[in-house]
């Protein structure tokens, strides 16, 4: 089996450079603020599956680049949707917890009303739209709050403030499921694998359990690296952003683990090794 991979250096990119099957496109090969060559790629391919883990996701940026984020996240993947469709190859597309309005409580399913609160999120929610209007075989695979030992991400962040900072105020009423870049990696290669022996794919969710606040994920975080520092959970509304961000992003993942195979990820067993290895 070939898997023709867009992103090499993203979070789960990286993951799934790790598979024998994988053949991963940078930038430098595949822009998607082109979205004509990136389909024109999956035109000539004879890859057996095609997965989109490259996306515009700066949140905050991108409500000064709208444009910008449009063409990464909408417009290039309806027309790499559509390429794959013509040859009759499975499209999986990884999507985001943004596309809700994080209202309530209760985690979201996958067939729940969307509402984005941003520009990220809105160009996020039209690329679904996008790649379900090709008509070809696609999974969109929601996630959220990624976290690896690779990029940019809120473990990081955390380790890097704490070798200066003894105490640090963070939000603590946004909620939700602290994803490993490598779990979700790995579901994507199994949803593509199964979608290429001929199972239908669709929206699924996959997210780490149980369901956190930042604040929370942070104390979890030194508590892991055995560093003291003492977390004041503070509002959304006392730490202001250029981009709302949702509160409740919790995903319900039970349609992945039914028709895949793959259960809530273990959020804080995967995070002792990510910070084992970034503290080495």
């Amino acid at each position: 089996m070939k898997v023709l991979v867009f992103g090499r250096t993203g979070q789960v990119a990286t993951h799934l450079a790790g598979y024998p099957e994988t053949t991963c496109l940078g930038r430098e090969a595949a822009d998607l603020s082109d979205p004509a060559a990136c389909a024109a790629l999956i035109a000539e391919t004879g890859a057996d599956a095609i997965v989109n883990a490259a996306a515009y996701t700066a949140v905050d940026r991108a409500e000064e680049e709208p444009e910008l984020a449009r063409m990464v996240n909408a417009e290039a993947p309806g027309a790499m949707a559509r390429a794959a469709a013509e040859r009759g190859i499975p499209f999986l597309h990884v999507s985001t917890d943004y596309v809700f309005d994080g209202s309530g409580s209760d985690p979201r399913g996958t067939d729940a009303p969307t509402g984005p609160l941003n520009i990220y999120g809105r160009t996020k929610l039209e690329g679904e739209e996008a790649v379900r209007a090709a008509g070809g075989p696609h999974a969109i695979l929601r996630t959220s709050w990624v976290f690896s030992a690779h990029g940019g991400n809120f473990v990081k962040t955390m380790l890097r403030l704490s070798e200066t900072r003894d105490a640090l105020r963070i939000v603590d009423d946004q909620i939700g499921g602290p994803t490993p870049a490598d779990g979700i990696a790995e579901t994507l290669m199994i949803m593509a694998r199964a979608m290429a022996d001929g199972q239908p794919g669709g929206t699924h969710h996959y997210a780490g359990a149980p369901g956190t606040s930042w604040a929370d994920f942070a104390r979890e975080i030194f508590a892991a690296a055995g560093r003291n520092v003492a977390v004041e959970g503070i509002p959304t509304s006392e730490y202001p952003t250029p981009a709302a961000r949702p509160l409740n992003s919790r995903l319900d993942c039970a349609a992945l683990t039914r028709d895949f195979g793959v259960p809530p990820a273990d959020w804080k067993a995967a995070l002792k090794g990510i910070v084992s290895e970034l503290t080495a």
